[in-house]
């Protein structure tokens, strides 16, 4: 378990498991490239950034439930921000790339890279989940 209270599961080893090939298949290249390839989407190119109608976040990777929209808020920074994913929805493992130590964010089911946590965010948790938008879908609810 890590700080953030996700687990810390081996990389190669998810409940949802493709080919690389089948995963290019499936998702757009600019979902494979984040999900897969550990990218980030630009600041702000998501519509998902500022979708506020109550519903819930998903994988677009799996369709995991990852977070509720009760849970989002307006960081600044560009991306979905949550303070709170669904419980058991994601992993977190540390990113040592670009000279920085982060806490990667990845989907429990298929390891689909979503983005990072930091200890910077609202009440209760204090938690800013920062997310691309690209590795998600919405549904809103019924």
């Amino acid at each position: 378990m890590s700080m953030f209270g996700g687990s810390q599961a081996p990389r190669e080893h998810f409940p949802y498991e493709l080919s690389d090939d089948e995963w290019r298949a499936k998702l757009t290249p600019e979902q494979y490239h984040v999900l897969r390839g550990h990218g980030t989407e630009r600041p702000g190119s998501c519509a998902l950034n500022y979708e506020k109608r109550p519903g819930t976040f998903s994988c677009a990777g799996c369709d995991q439930p990852l977070f509720r929209n009760l849970t989002k808020f307006e960081s600044g920074t560009g991306w979905p921000s949550f303070n709170e994913p669904l419980e058991g929805a994601v992993g977190t493992t540390e990113d040592r790339k670009f000279g920085m130590i982060r806490t990667e964010v990845h989907c429990a089911n298929c390891g689909g890279h979503l983005g990072h946590v930091f200890p910077d965010g609202p009440p209760p948790t204090g938690l800013r989940y920062c997310i691309n938008g690209v590795a998600m879908n919405f549904e809103p609810a019924a």
